[in-house]
């Protein structure tokens, strides 16, 4: 159920509202929305609920049922999209998060050169693999720790952010260390126990959808993450498997305003994964502008031929640089701030 508190309640009663309700052995989330708050219960209550009884809490206005499953990620409770803020940047909000770099973080030579030269074309946010989800056992699985410190001293160095993927639970407090963002890949979409893990980390969490799951299934994932009290979550559209075999997936466009009807989380686009195909890339990274994301994640390589991971739909910084140049055109039209 929404609890809808009154205009001028502070957050310190809000806090001894949400001990009350934990008291009460109910799980709960405040959310606040121009300078007034709601308390989303998310477990202890169901059907046999009396609703009469939570309206004679303090500072409750009033109580609503919720009428969809994804509670926290749904618009019932937050109806501006989120705007998620790390160290001065931003992601959501009107200005484009661009996300770029190697799939496999391979030599500090090659994450400092690609860091230099995606955010010299206007990237922001450095992307790099330090643990990598091969299909097989025997392909590149990354530098693990060392990519890592390599990729944290490229990010600095270019005034970027970094994301990597967190793959086992027991990694996440590695990962922290060195990135802004922990990524959590489309073949963990539901592994429920690294989602709650990684949403403890108080990390912004970047949540791929996975290879075959619905709208729903995708936000009933990110409602593992936001239960945990952590609400910066970014949703990622990248590709998901279709009768369709000529590309390595069905980039679904449409799920940028569907998504956005339904959540006020941001939503991005990853183009490289979402087609296999280094030359769809910028293509559909113009389309996923035009549609209204509030970000993309491409691969990018000095040599993209020699790509250890990924090389047949990774892009090389020359292309980089005049895909950048159509999303500036499109931006203006679309009204999204392309760096």
């Amino acid at each position: 159920m929404i609890l809808v508190l009154k205009e001028n309640t502070t957050k310190k009663e809000v806090e001894e509202l949400l001990k009350r309700l934990a008291w009460m052995n109910l799980q709960a989330v405040s959310t606040e929305e121009n300078g007034r708050y709601t308390i989303a219960i998310v477990s202890g209550a169901d059907e046999h609920t009396d609703f009469k009884q939570f309206a004679v809490l303090p500072h409750v206005e009033n109580v609503l049922p919720f009428k969809q499953k994804f509670k926290l990620a749904g618009r019932e409770i937050k109806k501006d999209r989120t705007v998620i803020h790390i160290n001065h940047h931003s992601i959501g909000g009107g200005t484009l998060a661009v996300m770029a770099g190697p799939c496999s973080i391979e030599s500090k030579e090659q994450i400092h050169q690609t860091a230099a030269l995606v955010a010299a074309a206007g990237a922001n946010i450095l992307r790099g693999g330090a643990f990598k989800p091969r299909t097989s056992p025997y392909d590149f699985q990354g530098l693990g720790e060392k990519g890592l410190q390599f990729m944290q001293s490229a990010a600095k160095k270019n005034n970027m952010l970094s994301v990597s993927e967190v793959m086992d639970p027991n990694d996440i407090d590695l990962l922290s260390q060195y990135v802004d963002i922990l990524q959590i890949g489309a073949r963990n979409m539901q592994n429920f126990s690294l989602l709650k893990q990684a949403g403890k980390s108080n990390k912004p969490i970047l949540l791929k959808r996975g290879l075959s799951a619905t709208y729903m299934d995708f936000l009933m994932a990110a409602e593992y993450i936001l239960q945990t009290g952590n609400l910066n979550v970014i949703l990622c559209e990248r590709g998901i498997r279709t009768f369709e075999t000529f590309a390595r997936n069905t980039l679904d466009i449409a799920a940028v305003p569907i998504l956005h009807e339904l959540s006020h989380l941001p939503i991005i686009v990853d183009p490289s994964h979402g087609t296999g195909m280094r030359n769809i890339v910028p293509p559909m990274a113009c389309a996923a502008v035009a549609a209204g994301a509030d970000g993309i994640m491409v691969e990018v390589h000095p040599e993209p031929d020699k790509s250890f991971s990924d090389a047949a739909q990774t892009i090389s910084p020359e292309s980089f640089k005049n895909m950048m140049i159509s999303l500036r055109q499109i931006g203006k039209v679309v009204n999204i701030k392309v760096l």
